[in-house]
């Protein structure tokens, strides 16, 4: 305890208020380091720079209970242009389980980043060479980074998901803002029979099958607010009974895209 509240960013958080969560995140982290190491050999941990406390808590127990060495390494914290860190933490959690997050999503969350941010990510996350992330910085603006993001996308995409997820998800990002539309590999969702009521489906229901909105509620108020999409139509009646044959595609605000399809 006496050693934990010596590092200051416990020390800050400790005048505003530590939560239970906050005050046990150094003992378990620590804790789950001494488990990897018992069990896995694991005998380094890496992590971003805010991490380091709680790594260095995870060496001292490996230390104090086995008697042998273990190490740590950080690296630069991953933050937006503002400064704020990217990561669960914030809104929007980025998995790399193609069962949580799919591989189209994936790209996705990347093709979109902000302008500000691509540069960086490209210098952190990638293996490209730093002559040509260098050159992108001078020569691209405004709209030409939509290229900087593409190879941004592409590249952690390959690196998590394989070339081939890759291309997909790129060819299906394309089709989607070309103007086509449609395509297999976008994010979709099968829907059979049982999913309507005389040939049709409520627009509140539809967006939360789809998970485009986590309720009802939530779905209300992207109609209401103009949000939603289907087919290019916008939908504003929150009341609307959706009927379609074959698929659909809905869209959410500007960049994000969502097939429906009779199963």
């Amino acid at each position: 305890m006496n050693k934990m509240l010596t590092y200051e960013c416990y020390k800050t958080r400790l005048e505003k208020g530590l939560s239970f969560l906050e005050f046990n995140y150094n003992l378990m982290q620590s804790y789950d380091f001494l488990h990897l190491f018992q069990n896995n050999n694991v005998v380094m941990e890496l992590g971003g720079d805010d991490q380091w406390s709680n790594i260095l808590g995870g060496v001292d127990l490996v230390r104090r209970v086995e008697s042998k060495e273990v190490y740590g390494m950080t690296f630069t914290l991953l933050t937006t242009k503002e400064g704020k860190k990217m990561g669960k933490t914030e809104k929007g959690a980025l998995f790399l389980d193609p069962e949580k997050c799919a591989p189209y999503e994936f790209y996705q969350y990347f093709r979109n980043i902000g302008d500000d941010d691509v540069i960086n990510c490209l210098k952190l996350l990638t293996f490209l060479d730093i002559e040509k992330i260098e050159e992108m910085e001078r020569t691209m603006s405004g709209s030409q980074l939509n290229t900087a993001k593409e190879i941004l996308a592409f590249e952690l995409t390959k690196m998590v998901h394989g070339e081939e997820e890759a291309q997909k998800a790129q060819d299906a990002a394309r089709a989607v803002f070309g103007g086509t539309g449609k395509s297999e590999d976008m994010p979709s969702t099968a829907l059979t029979a049982a999913d309507f009521t005389d040939g049709k489906i409520g627009i509140l229901d539809l967006l939360v099958k789809t998970g485009l909105a986590p309720s009802k509620s939530e779905a209300r108020r992207l109609v209401q607010q103009g949000g939603i999409s289907a087919d290019e139509v916008k939908i504003t009646d929150p009341a609307a009974q959706m009927q379609f044959s074959g698929e659909m595609i809905l869209k959410k605000g500007k960049k994000v895209f969502h097939r429906v399809y009779l199963a």
